[in-house]
């Protein structure tokens, strides 16, 4: 059983018919990209006004198209935060986060693209070659707040500006919240006249069980991040619900035995802070109590087996 996220109840008829009825109503894809680790899921999270995209500081935290949904006015964004696109490793799971990331730019109505403020390197390159010259690409300068001589950003902006048709340029602060209502009216430019998609509530159309699995992963990051391969996982391996409690039974996979430990941590407190940490993200995002259980398991080899990372719901 799958559930929609929303924050509030479902919108009465009445309403979802002025939202459809509406001419100047706007609905579109926004795709998210750029390298690893440039603030992707942040400015989504914060667009959006709910977090529904984890966030770390290690690289390569986002592995799978995420979407989140903001209906404001009479304008839906549908964003869809992409992995980083992967140029250090080739096995098959930086493939299919690859190709994750080229599909969803052929589909987007816009796309933005993501930078940090006075850092432009190869993989940053690498990711404007990919970018389509028949969708409007607008280019986001993220962590501008971190920049202290502004008089720099001008002549950076421009310089990343002459390698690409950009629709628009736009510094912002995606933790300060900073110029992102300019960044939203510039979105709303380029979407469509269309009809919502989804409810006005709706915040993501991923389900309650892909998200707890996105939390566990999240603080496993946070927690063993600098110690652990980004060759781990999550799985949900039972997902219930009894009136307002879940009952989550999750396993942690990981490459090789070694890993297990680190994750156990000391007499188990490094995983006891990831299990309660996670139980309680996904109390106040599921708005009820969580009975959460989390085992690790060793699997070598499963980021190179493509069959095997389809059966863990990689695209």
């Amino acid at each position: 059983m799958t559930f929609t996220l929303r924050l509030t109840l479902r919108l009465p008829d009445h309403r979802m018919t002025e939202l459809i009825d509406n001419p100047d109503f706007r609905c579109g894809y926004i795709a998210i990209v750029g390298r690893p680790n440039v603030g992707k899921s942040t400015l989504m999270n914060a667009l959006i006004g709910a977090k529904v995209s984890i966030t770390s500081r290690k690289a390569q935290t986002t592995r799978h198209r995420i979407t989140g949904i903001q209906t404001k006015d009479n304008t839906q964004f549908v964003y869809i935060d992409t992995p980083g696109f992967q140029t250090r490793h080739s096995n098959a799971l930086n493939r299919t986060l690859n190709r994750t990331v080229t599909t969803t730019l052929t589909a987007a109505d816009v796309i933005l693209y993501i930078i940090e403020a006075g850092t432009f390197g190869p993989a940053d390159q690498q990711v404007i070659n990919l970018l389509p010259k028949d969708v409007p690409c607008i280019l986001v300068i993220n962590k501008s707040d971190r920049v202290k001589d502004k008089a720099v950003m001008m002549p950076f902006a421009q310089k990343v500006a002459a390698l690409h048709t950009f629709a628009a340029i736009v510094p912002v602060s995606a933790t300060l919240r900073f110029q992102l209502e300019n960044l939203e009216s510039e979105i709303r430019k380029y979407l469509p006249l269309n009809p919502p998609m989804f409810g006005e509530d709706d915040i993501t159309d991923r389900s309650e069980k892909f998200l707890a699995a996105e939390i566990v992963r999240e603080k496993l990051f946070r927690f063993v991040g600098d110690e652990l391969p980004y060759t781990s996982t999550v799985l949900i391996e039972k997902f219930e619900q009894e009136g307002n409690l879940r009952r989550v039974f999750v396993a942690i996979l990981v490459d090789r035995d070694g890993h297990k430990s680190m994750v156990i941590g000391n007499k188990g407190a490094r995983l006891k802070d990831i299990s309660t940490q996670s139980r309680q993200d996904m109390e106040k995002l599921f708005g009820g109590p969580v009975y959460l259980e989390i085992w690790i398991k060793v699997k070598s080899g499963w980021a190179d087996n493509e069959a095997g990372l389809r059966a863990y719901g990689y695209e």
